[in-house]
């Protein structure tokens, strides 16, 4: 049985992480071993992993989804942050409320709440 999947991104900075996943998204430092940072929280989700062949009204698939609390004060902080919006925030027809943004390594991610 599964217990959890863990998303790892390689990148040559591991600096780069902190002001999108600490300082804007709110995930506390978990581990740093110098050459690999963990960010997380004491949330306790099911375990997912989601194949698409668009993400959703005909958009890029996203490689990471994040679920927030409140995605309207995420976006605002992100847009403040000068981060790459890449899909502006909408309300889907599936029930999500979400923005596509481009982290720091360029990775797309799928910043949404549910309504």
């Amino acid at each position: 049985m599964v217990k959890r999947i863990v998303a790892n991104i390689k990148t040559e900075d591991l600096s780069k992480a902190d002001l999108f996943y600490h300082d804007i998204l709110g995930l506390e430092l978990l581990m740093d071993h110098g050459w690999i940072k963990t960010f997380g929280n004491d949330e306790e989700a099911k375990v997912q992993i989601s194949f698409a062949v668009q993400g959703g009204n005909d958009t890029e698939v996203p490689e990471l989804s994040i679920e927030v609390d409140n995605v309207d004060a995420i976006y605002a902080k992100m847009k403040g942050s000068k981060f790459e919006i890449a899909y502006e925030i909408i309300n889907e027809d599936w029930g999500v409320r979400r923005f596509f943004v481009k982290d720091p390594f360029g990775r797309l991610v799928n910043i949404l709440s549910h309504q």
